[in-house]
Formats: structure tokens, C-alpha cells, sequence
């Protein structure tokens, strides 16, 4: 509830007002606003349903009265957008009409393929109520959502990420989890609740503000390690199977503060945040391989159009400039379906600590003569964004149906490629740079090609070389020369 204006981390919706008699008002209008433009865009949502609206927030969390009213803006925007709700029944209705409104609007296939999550974080100050009472929520939210669209797509809990069994969100996570197995559901009285499927989040590091310029960085291991003990939590309870949402899957926990906030923070501006992402992501797809679970990570990022330039805000751009991260995501939009086989011989670490990590992709050839084409995504990751030192990465691809000469495409992230960072820094890392020199900083946030390679496939198998920093992501097409890109 609010003004409609969005600020940073608040936005609202007034989907859900009360008249002078108290009788409820649903009005989607900002929603549909929302929808249209991500739906024209051929984005798809992911709806997080909360927060809770003020006129429907349980009193117990107003400090003065029993009613929240504009002259307690204050209060409720302190916790009562936290808090349960004082009547469940008006929260189903709400719920049940907003799908329903979905549905009638843009379509019951359209809103079968969005994944409906609810809330956000309940297990800290995100929810101020108790666990059944959230597990009350769940319930109630459950039926509303089935109701409206029986093939729903609907899941939660979106609990924090937890290196510790006995931590306070791994704890959360199997108390609903146990709940929602065998427990009585508060809307229906039977034992259990649906859940299409479950949801956490995992960070590699957690930042807070200071004027300190004392060194942290996030590892990939703590982000590795939150995820092995959900997901151990959620084998434990008979749930393995269903897909697993990281529904917040990035370097750190603290989206809205930026370097001004804390010096660590820069590192979202530059290579290091590409690097970061693409490791961990494909160090995570190799553990979803190694549990035998179905393990999806979603890049949770803002937009603060009113930053300063390179901010260091969790943000894909920044004034309209596409960071390097976001160059990693144009990147993963050109990967083909069919994977194939990849590995790396040796260690996977250099004695630095670097990490080198592998994909690979096929497509056939046009032509129909046999021939194919194939991709190849390296990583090279180091946790400290200090360490620079390049290296070969030898490629050795095996296994092709026809010999003859290829042409490889190479598309690069680093220091030096594809990020505009380094132009800024050159420039003197204005915060507001004149026209020409925003221009000079714009016209480096592409995704760069770099020069081709040229190879030979004999017996069926092909050797390239590349150099790569300690923070670089590369993806290289193979193809047969004088062939185009499927």
C-alpha cells in the first residue's frame, strides 16, 4: 500500500483497499500496468505474492490504535507490511480474484506457465507473525490460487539461505516442509498441503554498511553450501523430485545498497559479477547432477533509474548502460538446447584457486550433410577479485561426425571485452558524465566478439587454444566454414 511511486525496495499496488464502511475494494489496475509491459516485452512474471496490504494487516503490529490510517503511513511501512492478516478469509478472496483476473485478462495457458511463489524470506523480519500462522497463510493462499486455476503453477517457502543444518531458516524450511506433508491444513481441515514446487535462497556473501574499506569477498562455496543443506532438508522429506526454484541465487545479500554503502559492493559493476554468476551456476547445475535434483536459479536484480552511473546496486544496468553481468545473460540466450558432454581433465582449480568450468551445446549444421555445429561456454572464476593472472585453456572436442575446417566465433567477458566499466574508469569514473563521455561509456555495453579462430577436425576431433584472466567468461561457436548461425 502506498503511493504507487516505487522507491528503493518499496513499491505498491493498492490492490486492496477498505471504504469508510470497511467492505473490501480490489483493484488490479497497477498490476495490469505491470503485466502488459513485461508481457509485451515476451518476458515471463515470476509472482511473488505479498506483501500484506495495510487495510488488511493485523492490527497487533500498529503501535497506536487498532486501524492503520494515513496518518500511520509510517508505522505500517516500518513492519505492518510484514504482518499476518486480520481476516484469512478477505486474504483468499483477494488471492482467488487476482488469479482469476489473470486468467480473464491474459489467458488460462498464458497464466498456467508464470510461477506463482508466496512471500518472501518468512523465517527473519520479513514476516512478523509466527510459523503456523505463515503456514496458516500458505494454506489459505494455496486453495485461493488452486481455486481460481486448478493447473497453477504455486510454491514457497522462499526461506533464507543457510550454511547451518541447525540454522534458524534451515529449521524454518522443515517445519513447513513437515507441515505441508502431515500437517492439518488450516483451509481444509485434511492432512497436507499442495506445493508444485519448493523455493530458497542462496548468497555467497552478507554485506552491511560501513564507511570501513575492509576487504570481503563472496565465495561460491557458501553459496554452493546453502543450497546442499536444503537440499538435504528437502530429500529428507520425500520432496526431491519436485523442481527446486533458488528463487534468489546471486554473490550477496544486499540488492539495494551499492558502493557508496559499502566499498565491497563495486564488484557488481564489473567482470567479477559475471564471472561469479557463471560459475556458480554451472558449479550448481553439476551438484542438481550429482543430488539428482531438478535445481533452477534465479538472478535476482533491480532498477534504479535514478543511480548514480555504476552505483554498484545488484542492477543488470545502470543509467541505461548494460553492465557485464548482463552481457553473461545475452550470453546464456545464445546457448543451444541439446548439451553434450563436458569435462575438465585435471584439476579444476589452478594452484591460484582459479576455477575453470565447461559447457558444451550442438546444433545441426544447414544442409542436411552431416556436419554440426557446436558451442563451447568456459569460465574462469577466482573468489578474490585481486587475483588477474590469464591462462590456456586448452579445448579438446571429440566425437564429430565429418572432418574438414571450422570457423569459430568467439564471444568474450573479461576486463577488457564487452564491459563498459573500464571505459568509465578511464573517464575517471564520473558520476554523472556529460553526454559525449556517457556516450563513449554506452557504446561499450554490448556483448563484443572478438576475433575469430580457425581449426581443423581430423579423425573426428578438434584442438583450440584460448587465453582467459581469472575473471572471464567466453562462449565459442564451432561451425563449418561457410556456414551461418542456425
Amino acid at each position: 500500500t502506498g503511493n504507487l511511486q516505487a522507491v528503493a525496495k518499496w513499491g505498491s499496488t493498492n490492490a486492496y483497499t477498505e471504504d469508510e464502511a470497511g467492505n473490501p475494494i480490489h483493484d488490479f489496475s497497477v498490476i495490469d500496468q505491470m503485466l502488459d509491459t513485461w508481457l509485451g516485452l515476451g518476458l515471463k512474471p515470476f509472482f511473488e505474492i505479498g506483501f500484506m496490504p495495510r487495510d488488511l494487516a493485523d492490527p497487533r503490529f500498529v503501535e497506536k490504535g487498532t486501524e492503520y490510517d494515513l496518518g500511520m503511513m509510517g508505522d505500517y511501512r516500518r513492519r505492518g507490511w510484514s504482518a499476518p492478516p486480520k481476516d484469512y478469509g478477505r486474504w483468499y478472496d483477494l488471492i482467488r480474484d487476482l488469479v482469476s483476473h489473470c486468467v480473464e485478462r491474459y489467458s488460462r495457458a498464458e497464466v498456467e506457465s508464470w510461477y506463482w511463489e508466496l512471500w518472501n524470506e518468512p523465517d527473519i523480519f520479513y514476516w512478523r507473525g509466527t510459523r503456523e500462522e505463515f503456514f496458516r497463510l500458505y494454506d489459505v493462499t494455496e486453495a485461493a490460487v488452486h481455486d481460481a486455476l486448478p493447473t497453477a503453477y504455486f510454491g514457497g517457502p522462499a526461506t533464507t539461505g543457510t550454511d547451518l543444518p541447525d540454522g534458524n531458516a534451515a529449521l524454518f524450511l522443515d517445519a513447513f516442509l513437515t507441515h505441508v506433508k502431515v500437517g492439518t491444513n488450516y483451509h481444509s481441515d485434511l492432512t497436507g498441503t499442495r506445493v508444485d514446487f519448493l523455493s530458497f535462497h542462496t548468497k555467497g556473501g552478507i554485506y552491511n554498511t560501513t564507511l570501513r574499506r575492509e576487504k570481503q569477498l563472496p565465495t561460491i562455496e557458501l553459496f554452493l553450501e546453502n543450497v546442499r543443506v536444503a537440499a538435504a532438508i528437502i530429500q529428507k522429506h520425500g520432496y526431491g523430485s519436485l523442481e527446486i526454484c533458488l528463487s534468489e541465487a546471486d554473490p550477496d545479500s544486499w540488492a539495494a545498497g551499492g558502493r557508496y554503502d559499502n566499498f565491497n559492493l563495486n564488484f557488481r559493476n564489473t567482470e567479477y559479477f559475471a564471472s561469479y554468476v557463471a560459475c556458480s551456476y554451472e558449479r550448481l547445475y553439476a551438484l542438481a547432477e550429482e543430488l539428482g535434483m531438478d535445481l533452477r536459479p534465479l538472478a535476482w536484480t533491480f532498477a534504479f533509474d535514478w543511480e548514480r552511473l555504476f552505483e554498484g546496486m545488484r542492477t543488470f544496468t545502470t543509467r541505461g548502460v548494460d553492465k557485464a553481468v548482463f552481457n553473461l545473460f545475452k550470453l546464456y540466450a545464445r546457448l543451444w538446447e541439446e548439451r553434450v558432454t563436458a569435462r575438465t581433465e585435471g584439476p579444476v582449480q589452478d594452484p591460484d584457486g582459479t576455477y575453470t568450468g565447461v559447457w558444451a551445446f550442438r546444433a545441426d549444421a544447414p544442409g542436411g550433410d552431416n556436419r554440426e555445429m557446436l558451442q563451447v561456454f568456459v569460465v574462469r572464476h577466482h573468489d578474490d577479485w585481486d587475483v588477474d593472472r590469464d591462462a590456456v585453456v586448452r579445448l579438446r572436442i571429440e566425437g564429430l561426425a565429418a572432418d574438414g575446417t571450422v570457423e569459430v566465433r568467439r564471444f568474450r567477458i573479461d576486463q577488457a571485452y564487452s564491459n563498459p566499466y573500464a571505459e568509465w574508469l578511464r573517464q575517471g569514473r564520473p558520476d554523472y558524465p556529460a553526454p559525449q563521455g556517457y556516450e563513449a561509456v554506452k557504446r561499450r555495453d554490448g556483448l563484443e566478439e572478438i576475433s575469430p579462430l580457425h581449426g581443423v577436425v581430423t579423425a573426428g576431433v578438434l584442438e583450440l587454444d584460448t587465453l582467459l584472466s581469472s575473471h572471464a567468461v567466453e562462449l565459442l561457436e564451432i561451425r563449418p566454414e561457410g556456414r551461418s548461425a542456425k
